[in-house]
C-alpha cells in the first residue's frame, strides 16, 4: 500500500490559494468553517486523511492527470455555476430500479433526498421514469458479462433534448449496464459538462453481477434486432440493499460534482477521488475533504453547518425498522418501504464530530 502525503504548506495553498482576493474571501468565511476545512493541513487530522493507492490499477497511478486546486477550479473559465434561473438538479430514471413498482419509486426518492442535503440549496426534481425503447439508444450483450448494456452516448443525447429550462443539469440513472463505444468494455458513467447532462449505471454495484451465475445474465445470446426493446421487459435489477444504495449516493454525487467543474481529487481522501475499480469505490469516503468542500460551496452557496445538519436528517428519516430489511421480499402494496442506511452510520457519526468542530 502506498500513501500519498502532501506537505502541510501544500495543502494550504491548495485550499486557501496565494491569491490575495481568494485568501480574502477564504478570511470572510466563518470562524466554524475555516476551523474545519483548516483541518486539511492538520498532519494528525482524525476527519481528513491522505489517499492510500493499493495497486497499480488504481486510479491515479492508471490514469495521471494534473491537479486541481481551489484557484484554479474558481478561475476555471469553462465551469458551469447555478443561477438564479437555473438552480434544479433533475433525476431521469430509465428502466426500473427494483424488481416492483413500490420499490422503484421508493429507491429514486431515497436518492433525491440524499442529493438535496448533499447539493443543500439546490432543488431536486424528479422526471417520469421511462423506459429503455423511449430512448431510441443501442443496446448490446457484453462479450464477459453476458449482461445486457445500454450505449451511454446515445442516453445523453435523449437527456440533452430532455432538459428543463430551469436545469442547472439533468442526469440520467439506471441499473442497466452501459457502454460508450463498442470498443470498450462498460462505463459506470459518463458526462458532458457543456451540456450539462449526465447518464450513470449502477448495476454494478449489484452483489452478484460478476458472479457466473447472477440471475442478470442474458440467458440466450442471439443476435437481438437493434430496435427490439422487449429483451428488457423482464431486466433483472439486484436487491436494493444498503450497500447498494452506500454505492448509489456516491456514484451520483460524484458525477454531478463533475458537472459543477470540480476534478479528481489528488489531496486528500475524498468522494471526489477518481475510482477503477469496485474495490477502489467502495474505499472512497461518501464525504468531500476541506478543499473540494470548498469547491461546492463556492459553487452553491450553502451553509457547512446546515448541509451537513440536512445529510444527518436524510440518514436519521425513516429508518426505525430499516436494519436488515430484504426489499425483494416486500409486497408492492406495503406503502412505504424502510430506507436501508445501516452502510451509513459510521459517515453519521463522522459528521457528528464536523458538526462539533463547526460549531465548539
Amino acid at each position: 500500500m502506498q500513501t500519498v502525503w502532501h506537505s502541510e504548506q501544500t495543502l494550504r495553498t491548495a485550499l486557501i490559494s496565494k491569491n490575495p482576493t481568494l485568501v480574502s474571501q477564504y478570511e470572510k468565511l466563518n470562524a466554524g468553517e475555516q476551523r474545519l476545512m483548516n483541518e486539511a493541513f492538520q498532519p494528525n487530522s482524525d476527519l481528513f486523511g491522505p489517499i492510500t493507492l493499493h495497486s497499480k490499477s488504481d486510479w491515479i497511478t492508471a490514469h495521471p492527470e494534473a491537479p486541481q486546486d481551489f484557484e484554479q477550479f474558481y478561475s476555471d473559465p469553462y465551469r458551469k455555476a447555478p443561477s438564479p434561473e437555473k438552480r434544479s438538479i433533475y433525476i431521469q430514471c430509465i428502466g426500473a430500479l427494483g424488481n416492483t413498482r413500490i420499490i422503484s419509486e421508493e429507491y429514486i426518492k431515497w436518492l433525491k433526498g440524499y442529493c438535496e442535503a448533499f447539493f443543500y440549496g439546490l432543488t431536486v426534481k424528479l422526471l417520469e421514469p421511462v423506459a429503455v425503447s423511449a430512448t431510441r439508444c443501442a443496446f448490446r450483450v457484453n462479450d464477459s458479462t453476458q449482461n445486457l448494456q445500454i450505449h451511454a452516448g446515445h442516453i445523453l443525447n435523449f437527456l440533452k433534448k430532455k432538459k428543463p429550462g430551469d436545469a442547472f443539469c439533468i442526469v440520467g440513472i439506471t441499473m442497466i449496464d452501459l457502454y460508450p463505444r463498442d470498443s470498450w468494455n462498460f462505463v459506470f458513467g459518463q458526462a458532458s459538462l457543456t451540456d450539462g447532462v449526465g447518464i450513470f449505471s449502477f448495476a454494478r454495484y449489484g452483489s452478484g453481477f460478476y458472479s457466473s451465475r447472477s440471475e442478470g445474465r442474458v440467458k440466450k445470446l442471439q443476435k437481438m434486432p437493434s430496435h427490439d426493446y422487449s429483451v428488457f421487459d423482464d431486466y433483472y435489477t439486484p436487491e436494493a440493499t444498503g450497500a447498494l444504495l452506500l454505492r448509489s449516493c456516491k456514484t451520483l454525487t460524484h458525477e454531478i460534482g463533475h458537472i459543477f467543474g470540480l476534478r479528481h481529487c489528488q489531496w486528500l481522501s475524498c468522494l471526489m477521488q477518481g475510482s477503477n475499480h469496485l474495490e477502489e469505490a467502495d474505499r472512497r469516503p461518501l464525504n468531500l475533504c476541506p478543499i473540494c468542500l470548498r469547491k461546492l460551496q463556492c459553487a452553491v452557496g450553502f451553509n457547512i453547518i446546515e448541509r451537513y445538519e440536512a445529510l444527518v436528517r436524510w440518514v436519521d428519516e425513516e429508518t426505525a425498522d430499516a436494519a436488515g430489511v430484504a426489499l425483494k421480499h416486500r409486497r408492492e402494496d406495503s406503502g412505504n418501504l424502510p430506507k436501508p442506511v445501516e452502510a451509513f452510520k459510521e459517515w453519521r457519526e463522522w459528521i457528528i464530530r464536523c458538526l462539533a468542530v463547526l460549531r465548539k
